[in-house]
């Protein structure tokens, strides 16, 4: 759906205006639809003012219509509009010719207050067709909602919606920075490290984001210290914690130095070059509250996969049995991004290739279980003096970076 507005994309057809109804389908090849608001009442007694779709001439259906159609079979769709801005419609997976109305960002609009636009497609391949991120994104101020059909084991089929979400605005990330961090050992034979940690500094002076939440993918570069053909590689993994921020409390929405990564030295994350990408998203309060909650969970039990929280409900909930449980959340939220390259020199960094070297034979000497049990990390032959000699690992991650990492450059990456 495109246009100015905040409108229920998801089309699938309810008896009545509760979040408790039976969904239905629409048969046909011609179908005539509006758009309106209406209220609606979730399970949990809430009511929210919504705009979505329905069949004509009746009230708003919370979710919109599902039309069932055959292939190969032309379809046409006609809407009009009876909301204050203008609206569409998109059919992702179809070649839709669209006439009447205003163009728009994405196809012809229905101009508000009354006008229509009608789409026609003829659906050639069955199935569930996703958006296509090319032609469809969301956009802030607008409100979605997510349905999921369900089949059990018996053939009964459930459907799950979650309940409406806003995406709301996000300000951009100010500074990334870092600070070595020095570590005193802790035995007195012990030598002193050092860390790095990693600062965010936001602000939002309209004050439109209260309530933050961060993730980030890591990534650096480690090299073998061997002549081997896969000696330099590249690792990349996600972060695994919940960083979440609340500035309500707050006299002013900005955030200062708040830490957003430590990186250890017990690993070879700084041993050449480090990045870090921060992705910043804007929360509603009660999804920073669901956040928090996993939160204080998490820190009890180890990290976010550790955790299992069958009393930590989300926005979704079961149509057909209000009553079950179901966890997750259906998270709508814009995102700022932005990189940082840390380069230094940290002490007390690990060897980790120390307990590499495992055997030393003779230049032409036979290497049993060569390159599956076996590797060779050294050789030295002529025209080198003698003695000629080749060094073995049993581990392969010494002799191939590629069991860690990726010998692919990634295409950020800064020299």
């Amino acid at each position: 759906m495109a246009g100015h507005g905040a409108l229920v994309l998801i089309l699938a057809l309810v008896s009545t205006l509760s979040a408790q109804a039976a969904i239905q389908g629409v048969s046909g090849t011609i179908f005539t639809l509006e758009a309106k608001q209406d209220f609606i009442v979730t399970s949990d007694g809430d009511s929210f003012l919504m705009w979505g779709y329905t069949v004509a001439g009746n009230r708003m259906q919370y979710p919109g219509p599902t039309l069932i159609v055959n292939q190969n079979q032309p379809i046409t769709v006609q809407l009009t509009n009876r909301l204050s801005v203008p609206t569409s419609m998109v059919f992702p997976g179809q070649r839709v010719t669209a006439t009447g109305g205003t163009q728009g960002l994405l196809t012809r609009e229905a101009p508000a207050g009354g006008g229509s636009v009608t789409y026609t497609f003829t659906p050639s391949e069955p199935g569930t067709y996703l958006t296509d991120a090319e032609t469809f994104c969301a956009e802030i101020g607008r409100t979605y909602t997510l349905r999921i059909s369900a089949e059990d084991s018996t053939g009964n089929t459930y459907t799950y919606l979650s309940r409406p979400e806003e995406m709301r605005p996000v300000p951009p990330i100010d500074s990334l920075f870092y600070e070595k961090v020095t570590i005193e050992p802790t035995d007195p034979y012990g030598s002193v490290t050092e860390g790095c940690q990693i600062y965010l500094n936001t602000t939002d002076p309209y004050g439109a984001c209260e309530y933050y939440r961060w993730d980030y993918s890591e990534t650096w570069v480690f090299r073998l210290p061997y002549d081997v053909p896969n000696n330099l590689c590249w690792k990349t993994q996600n972060s695994d914690v919940i960083s979440i921020k609340n500035t309500a409390v707050l006299s002013e929405n900005i955030i200062n130095r708040y830490p957003i990564e430590f990186v250890t030295p017990e690993s070879d994350r700084l041993s050449e070059k480090y990045s870090l990408l921060v992705n910043q998203y804007s929360l509603s309060e009660e999804e920073y509250n669901y956040w928090e909650k996993l939160q204080n969970v998490s820190e009890e039990v180890g990290s976010l996969y550790d955790i299992i929280p069958a009393s930590i409900t989300g926005n979704v909930y079961c149509i057909e049995n209000p009553e079950e449980t179901v966890l997750g959340y259906f998270s709508v939220s814009a995102k700022a991004s932005k990189r940082i390259f840390v380069a230094d020199n940290f002490k007390g960094l690990p060897n980790l290739y120390s307990g590499c070297l495992a055997d030393t034979l003779a230049l032409d000497a036979e290497v049993p279980g060569l390159g599956v049990s076996a590797w060779v990390l050294i050789t030295r032959s002529p025209p080198a003096p003698e003695p000629w000699y080749k060094v073995i690992s049993y581990y392969p991650w010494c002799a191939d970076c590629t069991y860690r990492g990726s010998s692919v450059r990634p295409d950020f990456w800064e020299d």
